[in-house]
C-alpha cells in the first residue's frame, strides 16, 4: 500500500512535468490519471483491509505520513473522482497556453488533497491544507482573466483564510497540549469549547455549510469542469475528513450543544443549499448550490452521531457516522459526474444557461444518458446511491428522539424534516435541469451540437456505472464505514437499520423492477406507429421563445416564499402610439447572507480601512511622532505595572 501511494505520487509529478512541454498536456495529464489510480487503490486496499502504514497521528510538529482506515478511505474517494476528470481533462484541456497551465496545476492539486489526508502531524496537515486552497485559485485565474473572475478568487482566498483560520487554531491547540492522538479532551472545559467551535467554523468554511458558503457559488462555477469535479467532489469532503478526526476521534464524545450545532448547521445547508440551486439559471452554480445541499445531508449524519455518543449509544452513533460517509462518497460520485457532464454540454453547444439548453439527450446521447443518471442518483431516486445514504440519514434522525429527551426528540423530527424537504426540493430542481438542459427538441443553441469526444464520454461514464454499483449494494461498504467510528464493536447486527442492498431493502430486486418497466416504455415508444401531434400553443405558432423556462419553472415556489426569499423584479414595457411593442422582464433572487450579513461586514471594513489609511501621511517625521508616542505609552504601562 505504502509503495503504491508513492508510485501514485511520483506519477503525479512526472505528469506535471510532462504536461508543461509544448503539445505534452494529453500525455501530461494521461500519467496524472494513473497515478490518481494509484492512490485510489491503494487507499481502498488501506480501506478495505483494515491496516494502518507509517506514523500514526501525533503532536510532533515534524513531518509524517501514513494511511489508516479512514484516510484510506477517502484516498479511494479520491482516486473514484480524480482518475476519470483526468482522463476527461485529456480531450477537454485545449493545447494552449492555458491548456498547458490547468494541466500542470492538476497534480499539485490532488497531491494537496493526498497530503492533507494522509498528513500525520498539524504542521504537514496545514501545510496540505493552503496548498489545497490556493492550487484552484491559481487554476481560476489562469483560466479567467476578467474582473468578474479576479473578484471570485479574491472571495474564495478570503474567505477561507479566515474561516480557516479556525483550522489553525483547532490543530494548533491540540497540539499544543498533546491531545492529538492521545485520550483526548475533557468536554466540560474551556480548551475544548474553543477547539470545537474553532473546528467547526474552519472545516465548516471550506466544506461549505451555511452561513459560511459565500466562496462556493462563486469559485466552483469558474474552475475548469475537471478541477470543479475535485473541488466539489473531493476537496469539501476533506474538510468533512479533518472535522471527523477532530470531534470523533481526537475530543472524546461530545456534549449535547456540539451535536445540536452540527445538526443546526447540516439542517440550514441542506435546505438552503437546495433551495437556491432551484432558481439558478447557470448549471454549474446550479451544481455549486447543490453541494452545500449534500454536505448539509453529511453533517445531519454526523451531527446524529454526535448526539448518539452523548447518550451513550455507540452501536447508534457508528451507524449514523457510517450513513454520512456514505453519502459524502455517494456525492463525490454523482457531483464529479455532473460538473464533468456540465463542460460537455457546454463544449456541445457553447453554454450552460438552461434557458438556452434542450434537446441534449438527442444531440448527445451518451453524455446525455450518464447526465441523467446523476441526476436521478442526486435526487435520491432509487436503486441509484443518493437514495441510499439519504434513507440511512433518514432512519438515524429517526431513532434520535428514542434515546434522549424532549429536545433531543424535536432536534431529530426538525432535522428529519429539513432532510424530507431538502429531498422533495432535490427531485424538484433536478426534473428542471432535466427537463430544460436533455428534453425537448433541440432549439437555435443546441441544433448544431454533438457528441463530445471518447475520453470526456468514458470519464462520465464510468461515474454513472458508480452511481448504480454504489446504489445496488452499499452494505457491501456500510459496514466497514460503521466500523471507523469508536465503539463500533457495540454493534451486533443492523437489524435495526435498514440497508438497502443488504437485505434491508430488496434493492437489486427493485433494480430490476424498474429497467423491465423503463425497458417497456422504451420498447413502447420506439414500436409506436402514433404520428406525433403538434404541440398546441393556445392557436399561436409554437416558437421557441413561448417554451419554459427556469423561471416560470419555479414561479409558483418563488411565490409561495416570496416572504422569505424576497424576489427581485423589474418589468419595462414599451409602448408606441399607445400600442404596447414589447415587455422586457428581469428578475433575480438574491442571496440573504451575502446582502444582510457579508455585504455590511465588507462595508464596514473597508470604511475601517479608508479611516486608517489617514495614518499613512508619507512624511518621516510624522512616523518619527509615532514611534515616540508608543514608546512613552510603553514606558507608562510598566511604570504603572510596577507601582501597582
Amino acid at each position: 500500500m505504502g509503495s503504491l501511494l508513492i508510485a501514485g505520487a511520483a506519477l503525479l509529478a512526472l505528469g506535471a512535468s510532462a504536461a508543461a512541454l509544448p503539445r505534452g498536456p494529453a500525455l501530461g495529464v494521461w500519467i496524472q490519471a494513473v497515478g490518481a489510480a494509484a492512490i485510489g487503490i491503494a487507499g481502498s486496499i488501506g480501506f478495505l483491509s483494515g491496516d494502518s502504514v507509517g506514523a500514526v497521528f501525533a503532536s510532533e510538529l515534524e513531518p509524517r505520513l501514513g494511511v489508516d482506515p479512514l484516510s484510506g478511505f477517502f484516498l479511494a474517494m479520491l482516486g473514484l473522482v480524480a482518475t476519470p476528470a483526468l482522463v476527461y481533462a485529456t480531450a477537454y484541456l485545449r493545447d494552449d497556453a492555458r491548456g498547458r497551465a490547468t494541466a500542470v496545476l492538476c497534480a499539485p492539486f490532488v497531491l494537496s488533497l493526498t497530503l492533507v489526508i494522509t498528513a500525520r502531524d498539524p504542521l504537514t496537515f496545514l501545510t496540505g491544507w493552503e496548498l489545497m486552497t490556493l492550487v484552484p485559485a491559481a487554476v481560476i485565474l489562469v483560466t479567467h482573466a476578467d474582473a468578474a473572475a479576479r473578484r471570485a478568487v479574491f472571495v474564495y482566498v478570503a474567505v477561507t483564510h479566515l474561516g480557516g483560520a479556525g483550522v489553525w487554531v483547532a490543530l494548533l491547540l491540540l497540539a499544543s497540549h498533546d491531545a492529538i492522538g492521545g485520550e483526548g479532551l475533557t468536554s466540560d472545559s474551556g480548551l475544548y469549547v474553543a477547539v470545537t467551535l474553532a473546528a467547526i467554523v474552519g472545516f465548516g468554511t471550506k466544506a461549505g455549510v451555511l452561513p459560511l458558503h459565500a466562496w462556493l457559488p462563486r469559485a466552483h462555477p469558474l474552475a475548469p469542469a475537471p478541477v470543479s469535479a475535485l473541488m466539489s467532489g473531493v476537496m469539501v469532503k476533506v474538510a468533512v475528513y479533518g472535522l471527523v478526526r477532530v470531534l470523533v476521534e481526537w475530543t472524546g464524545p461530545a456534549p449535547i450543544w456540539v451535536g445540536a450545532l452540527v445538526l443546526a448547521l447540516g439542517a440550514l445547508s441542506a435546505v438552503g443549499g437546495i433551495l437556491y440551486a432551484l432558481f439558478q439559471r447557470d448549471l454549474k452554480k446550479l451544481l455549486a448550490f447543490s453541494t452545500i445541499d449534500n454536505v448539509g445531508i453529511t453533517f445531519l449524519g454526523l451531527g446524529a452521531c454526535l448526539l448518539f455518543r452523548a447518550h451513550g449509544e455507540d452501536a447508534w452513533a457508528a451507524l449514523a457516522l457510517g450513513a454520512a460517509l456514505l453519502h459524502a462518497l455517494n456525492h463525490a460520485a454523482f457531483k464529479g459526474l455532473l460538473f464533468l457532464g456540465a463542460g460537455s454540454l457546454e463544449r456541445a453547444a457553447g453554454t450552460v444557461d438552461l434557458d438556452r439548453l434542450g434537446g441534449m439527450l438527442r444531440q448527445a446521447p451518451w453524455t446525455g444518458s450518464a447526465i441523467l443518471v446523476g441526476c436521478a442518483a442526486i435526487a435520491g431516486v432509487p436503486p441509484l446511491n443518493g437514495f441510499a445514504s439519504e434513507w440511512l440519514t433518514a432512519q438515524a434522525l429517526l431513532r434520535l428522539p428514542a434515546v434522549g429527551d424532549v429536545p433531543d426528540g424535536a432536534l431529530g423530527a426538525l432535522s428529519l424534516a429539513a432532510l424530507a424537504t431538502a429531498a422533495a426540493l432535490a427531485v424538484y430542481c433536478f426534473v428542471k435541469v432535466v427537463g430544460q438542459a436533455l428534453l425537448g427538441p433541440p432549439n437555435e443553441h443546441t441544433a448544431g451540437a454533438c457528441e463530445v469526444p471518447t475520453a470526456m464520454r468514458a470519464a462520465t461514464l464510468a461515474l454513472a456505472v458508480a452511481c448504480v454499483a454504489l446504489g445496488l449494494a452499499p452494505g457491501a461498504i456500510y459496514g466497514r464505514l460503521a466500523a471507523l467510528a469508536p465503539g463500533a464493536d457495540a454493534i451486533e447486527t443492523t437489524a435495526g437499520l435498514d440497508v438497502p442492498g443488504s437485505g434491508g431493502l430488496p434493492t437489486p430486486a427493485l433494480a430490476l423492477v424498474l429497467i423491465v418497466f423503463f425497458g417497456a416504455l422504451v420498447l413502447a415508444r420506439r414500436t409506436s406507429t402514433a404520428p406525433a401531434a403538434p404541440t398546441w400553443a393556445c392557436g399561436q405558432e409554437a416558437v421557441p421563445a413561448l417554451g419554459w423556462t427556469g423561471a416560470g419553472f419555479t414561479k409558483s415556489l418563488r411565490l409561495v416564499l416570496e416572504a422569505l426569499l424576497r424576489p427581485e423584479r423589474e418589468i419595462t414595457v414599451e409602448t408606441r402610439g399607445g400600442v404596447v411593442r414589447s415587455v422586457t422582464y428581469t428578475g433575480r433572487v438574491p442571496h440573504l447572507v451575502d446582502e444582510y450579513v457579508y455585504r455590511p461586514v465588507t462595508v464596514a471594513a473597508l470604511r475601517l480601512a479608508a479611516a486608517s489609511r489617514r495614518v499613512q501621511s508619507g512624511r518621516l517625521g510624522t512616523y518619527v511622532a509615532y514611534l515616540g508616542a508608543l514608546v512613552v505609552a510603553l514606558l507608562l504601562a510598566v511604570k504603572l505595572g510596577a507601582l501597582g
